[in-house]
């Protein structure tokens, strides 16, 4: 069984990521791999793996939302995911060959590239 200490950490970690997922369109790669890792000492990549599992139910969720206000751009999206998910693939097959420090150092200089490209830039 797992402890409560854990159970109450994945219910907040959840709590943040689906509200920054629904107003952001982020949650897996920006709250919840850094907290897996941080407060559930995870490795990264099962922080990786446990985040994409979670972001099935969570961008359902979400999109059902966003369809009935019609903030969906559904052409865009369905190229995006065929392409996204055939790449996925591959990505997840590359993971396995790289280390976990090395794929935090990745993550956090992607975090860092595009935050600071969308603070200077100041448009959505």
């Amino acid at each position: 069984m797992m402890p409560t200490t854990t159970v109450l950490t994945c219910l907040a970690i959840g709590i943040l990521s689906g509200v920054v997922a629904a107003l952001c369109g982020v949650g897996g790669g920006v709250v919840m791999v850094p907290a897996f890792v941080t407060f559930l000492k995870l490795p990264h990549k099962t922080a990786v793996a446990t985040s994409l599992a979670i972001i099935i139910p969570t961008a359902l969720m979400a999109t059902t939302q966003n369809a009935r206000h019609g903030y969906v751009e559904w052409k865009v999206a369905i190229i995006t995911a065929v392409s996204a998910s055939i790449f996925a693939y591959f990505g997840a097959g590359w993971l396995k060959t790289m280390s976990n420090e090395t794929l935090t150092r990745i993550f956090g200089v992607i975090l860092v590239v595009f935050g600071l490209r969308m603070l200077l830039q100041g448009k959505a």
